[in-house]
């Protein structure tokens, strides 16, 4: 069992940046792939970038390609989501999820997800 949670959402302003946070427990973190999703209201669900469990991989959505960046700490149990420049069209909630399968962009392949944090962009 791995139980995750998120961090580190607000409001920021249109260009701004944010870092999302989300901490796990468990001493098998680093066996896991992480990732990140989010959803805004109205919408499904969608990728936004993933990492493997060593950190030497990581994969973006081509809408946040360039300006997000995922990272990982696995002597901290947590994964990091640095977000810059950013747009009014990534408002939502962020989820962290956590896959015994590999780094995806596919839901189904994440077997534990946190709660989600609010982040909300003003333009």
């Amino acid at each position: 069992q791995v139980q995750l949670v998120e961090s580190g959402g607000g409001l920021v302003q249109a260009g701004g940046s944010l870092r999302l946070s989300c901490a796990a427990s468990g001493r098998t973190f680093s066996s896991y792939a992480m990732g990140w999703f989010r959803q805004a209201p109205g919408k499904e669900r969608e990728f936004v970038a993933a990492i493997s469990w060593s950190g030497g991989s990581t994969y973006y959505a081509d809408s946040v390609k360039g300006r997000f960046t995922i990272s990982r700490d696995n002597a901290k149990n947590t994964v990091y989501l640095q977000m810059n420049s950013l747009k009014p069209e990534d408002t939502a909630v962020y989820y962290c999820a956590a896959s015994t399968v590999g780094s995806s962009w596919s839901e189904p392949e994440y077997d534990y997800w946190g709660q989600g944090t609010q982040v909300t962009v003003s333009s």
